[in-house]
């Protein structure tokens, strides 16, 4: 395979520039790969979200993540949330007045007069 075929090949996916410039791999280890492989490697495979490019949403993948969550531990995390927000709201609120300040009385009241 020629130069000038790995040349056509980079520009249909754009994806090996990024990897070359994330430092994943060289021009080199990537034109190697498509000498010895073809173009069907899964090295050259675009990533999913690559793949995806008119900003619609996937359903199926959409229902696949939904399933893979525990809800249990959803809400529990969401109930130790509240309860810490409102530790700190009942920190920050204290309704608790100040203590007035100990004046001294006069020497010369005794009773209150």
């Amino acid at each position: 395979m020629s130069k000038e075929q790995f040349k056509t090949f980079v520009k249909a996916h754009p994806h090996l520039i990024d990897k070359v410039h994330q430092q994943e791999f060289t021009w080199q280890e990537l034109y190697e790969a498509y000498d010895l492989y073809g173009e069907e490697a899964p090295l050259f495979q675009a990533p999913k979200s690559a793949r995806t490019q008119s900003g619609k949403v996937n359903f199926q993948e959409m229902a696949e993540l939904f399933r893979n969550v525990d809800l249990e531990s959803v809400q529990k995390g969401i109930v130790g949330l509240q309860k810490a927000v409102s530790l700190l709201q009942n920190l920050g609120h204290t309704n608790e007045e100040a203590p007035t300040p100990y004046q001294e009385r006069p020497m010369y009241k005794y009773y209150e007069d």
